[in-house]
């Protein structure tokens, strides 16, 4: 998860603080030197740091904190709100013309992930507008960039508008809106060439661009790994092109989460969207409250439940429920739910949106496989359909079938039969069952 060293830091510093009945000075003063040190290590800018610690000081410090019932409580809120607005307030929605099409530009470095954000936010607007886009090739100077955004296309059902590596990039675009037009696509996206670095004849080019299509949006994609150096590009970029938003990428992977935390107090541009993955699908609206929520581990269940509504069958789930009060979970009732639960995204990114999953005793150490699922799914196909409905007859003649079919070991069908006997036990316990009996953890699952 992102931020995850910040989370850790910020976190520890309010155990301290939580429960106080009274709070000093000296204890906020003790807080927010703390919160300092762990802001700067995850690569904030210096100076919106700096204006950070000061705004929570003078708030934390004021009489509405310290003569409340519950100060402690009202100093994290007063962390909460403020990180809130540091990220931008509130979330800054993709701006779509009133008479199509809307033209949407992405900018940025070489490597930051453009070609790719280009697809993502196509097949986002296309789920959640109903948009038909149309994606044009406008990167003429990296080696089979043109063909990455045709391949894209293609994994989409998108048409691409390309005129190959010779055409200007200007009348790429130009005519690229034209093709639009003709073609009734009500969306455009322009996936323009990154350099290494910054320098004048990209700039130019990309000026020359904006002021040829005018488009509605102009995103700066930043890759949010490479921390301060984001925001540096981000402030470069804005003072050469209109910008509209960021979307930053990789926000998955082990980033200290500089980049998210400044880039709005640096540039004033908002952060539209946040990439969380390497599939097409996985990109996120942005919302500073949520993810100010998930840095101090109150959740994001807003996200959670969205994703659910979004991906898992409504009436299925209702069956489900039923199921598991009556402890007549199957393993094809079990194939289904991790079919399901894996279209909301990777596992452990969906437990880290759960409000105190961080504090179980554990949590930490919960390693997800996609291998380990996929193991597991081999071997529940492997098994008889009288097999599924009953376990209890799955005998040592019958594991040594299944493994053979699955090609996995008997010990590994021997500890998914065990570990979904005690699923089931702990399920009918969690639904409302089996009262009185000490719970076991809901995380013991057998892909963990």
């Amino acid at each position: 998860m992102a931020f995850e060293n910040l989370a850790d830091r910020l976190q520890a510093t309010f155990k301290k603080i939580r429960g106080k009945g009274k709070v000093s000075e000296a204890d906020v003063k003790e807080m927010t030197r703390e919160i300092r040190l762990a802001l700067l290590e995850a690569d904030v800018n210096f100076k919106v740091v700096k204006d950070f610690i000061n705004r929570v000081k003078e708030r934390a410090i004021g009489q509405e904190v310290l003569k409340s019932l519950t100060p402690g409580q009202q100093v994290i809120k007063v962390v909460q709100d403020e990180l809130t607005e540091l990220m931008g307030g509130e979330q800054s929605k993709i701006t779509l013309a009133s008479k199509p099409p809307t033209v949407i530009m992405l900018v940025g470095l070489q490597g930051a992930g453009k070609t790719t954000t280009t697809g993502k936010l196509a097949n986002y607007l296309r789920k959640q507008y109903n948009k038909n886009p149309l994606l044009v090739a406008a990167d003429v100077y990296r080696p089979a960039a043109i063909k990455q955004l045709q391949t894209l296309g293609k994994q989409l059902s998108m048409p691409v508008f390309s005129l190959g590596e010779q055409a200007n990039p200007v009348d790429i675009a130009k005519q690229g809106l034209e093709q639009a037009k003709a073609d009734h696509n009500d969306v455009v996206f322009i996936d323009t060439a990154g350099r290494l670095h910054i320098d004048e004849n990209m700039m130019e080019e990309l000026q020359n661009i904006e002021a040829a299509i005018k488009p509605d949006e102009i995103f700066l994609v930043v890759d949010a790994m490479t921390g301060q150096d984001a925001v540096n590009v981000a402030e470069n970029f804005s003072e050469r092109l209109d910008l509209t938003g960021v979307v930053l990428t990789k926000l998955d992977g082990d980033t200290r989460g500089g980049a998210a935390l400044s880039v709005k107090a640096v540039t004033g541009k908002p952060i539209k969207f946040a990439a969380t993955g390497e599939k097409l699908d996985a990109l996120e609206p942005f919302y500073p409250d949520r993810m100010a929520s998930r840095i101090l581990g109150m959740g994001d269940v807003l996200t959670l439940i969205e994703k659910a509504q979004q991906d898992i069958d409504e009436e299925k789930a209702k069956d489900m429920e039923k199921k598991m009060r009556t402890a007549s979970f199957t393993f094809d009732d079990f194939l289904e739910q991790i079919g399901q639960v894996r279209k909301m995204g990777p596992l452990d990114e969906l437990l880290s949106m759960m409000p105190g999953a961080n504090k179980l005793k554990g949590m930490k150490n919960i390693q997800i496989d996609d291998k380990q699922i996929g193991q597991v799914e081999a071997i529940i196909r492997s098994m008889t359909p009288q097999e599924k409905e009953d376990p209890e007859l799955i005998n040592a003649s019958r594991r040594r079938r299944i493994a053979n079919g699955s090609g996995t070991s008997i010990q590994d069908v021997n500890r998914l039969l065990k570990q979904f006997k005690e699923m089931k036990k702990m399920m009918k316990q969690m639904m409302g069952g089996g009262k009185g009996k000490k719970k076991k953890s809901p995380f013991n699952l057998p892909f963990m």
